[in-house]
């Protein structure tokens, strides 16, 4: 049995949760009982060493004023499990930009710090990983950040419009109501961090351009942040055309996952090819985020973990 004392500065409604749920996630993990005697927990059963030192990690958080919540539980169970301290790792103690109701927006995982930093760093980023990892989330809002700081006078969106070759045609209404849905990750993004009224006005003024992939080819673009979002679903060409668009005082952050590509049989991706080509580019950086950075709901990790698993053991095969 481990007994750990609670710090006197510390809410005990919070570090428990509602029903108690944070105490009975770790008792979950660790195969262990924790009981409450004065300001002691009493930990006993499996792996009372590892629940203590997680218990530690939540009490850290807390006195540091932030917030625990299931996925910031999980992700210190997480790292616990490497061997490396939430703590440690000053994962969440850097601000990247404030939302349009003053929220605070940090990098949730180490994973995730590493992505601003390297953001921050290089003019060319690639952003590799799994849905979930807030690969484009991060990216929308470092592009906010900097226009707000005046360091680019634009932000420009872009997306492959379909993901099977951008075939349009068969879909109803003009050009802006065809390629919306495919959009709507973007455009959520950036309502999410400026407000509606806000994006929409930048919009309209074109400082904000969400636009299909296809419709990018033309002038260089300058004093720009450029994302180009779902780049696993571009060909070569396509991500060539988009890299060399970029101009003077811009930032481009290229964002896919390499196990989603949609592309029709016998096309390469783009996203995959420049891995190869860039990665001798020592201005360029590259960033892999893993099902450990996944910052949606638990299952969304365990379930990538689960198909990553399988297709280990039975790759996938053209039909």
């Amino acid at each position: 049995m481990i007994s750990v004392s609670i710090d006197e500065t510390i809410d005990r409604t919070e570090l428990f949760g509602g029903m108690d749920k944070n105490i009975k996630a770790v008792e979950d993990e660790y195969g262990v009982d924790i009981i409450q005697r004065d300001n002691q927990l009493l930990i006993k059963g499996e792996r009372p060493e590892e629940a203590a030192a997680v218990i530690r990690e939540m009490m850290s958080v807390l006195k540091k004023g932030d917030k625990l919540d299931e996925q910031k539980i999980n992700y210190i169970e997480d790292l616990s499990k490497e061997g490396k301290s939430f703590e440690k790792e000053n994962v969440g103690r850097d601000i990247i930009c404030f939302t349009h109701d003053g929220k605070p927006l940090k990098a949730k995982t180490v994973g995730q710090k590493g992505y601003v930093e390297t953001i921050r760093r290089k003019d060319v980023v690639f952003g590799i990983g799994p849905a979930g990892t807030g690969k484009t989330y991060i990216a929308v809002a470092m592009a906010v950040n900097a226009l707000k700081n005046k360091e680019v006078s634009r932000i420009i969106l872009a997306r492959p419009a379909v993901e099977a070759g951008e075939r349009l045609g068969f879909l109803p209404g003009d050009l802006q109501e065809k390629v919306d849905p495919y959009l709507r990750p973007l455009y959520d993004a950036l309502h999410d961090v400026l407000g509606r009224e806000t994006a929409a006005r930048l919009k309209e003024k074109e400082t904000i351009e969400v636009v299909p992939l296809a419709y990018m080819r033309g002038p260089t673009l300058d004093n720009s942040f450029i994302i180009l979002d779902e780049a696993q679903n571009t060909t070569p060409e396509q991500m060539k055309m988009f890299l060399t668009r970029m101009g003077f005082g811009s930032k481009v952050v290229v964002t896919g996952d390499v196990t989603q590509v949609d592309l029709p049989r016998g096309k390469k991706s783009g996203l995959v090819e420049a891995q190869k080509v860039l990665k001798g580019v020592k201005e360029i950086g590259f960033c892999y985020l893993k099902d450990v950075d996944v910052v949606r709901h638990q299952l969304v990790k365990k379930i990538i973990g689960a198909y990553d698993e399988y297709y280990r053991f039975n790759p996938p095969t053209e039909d």
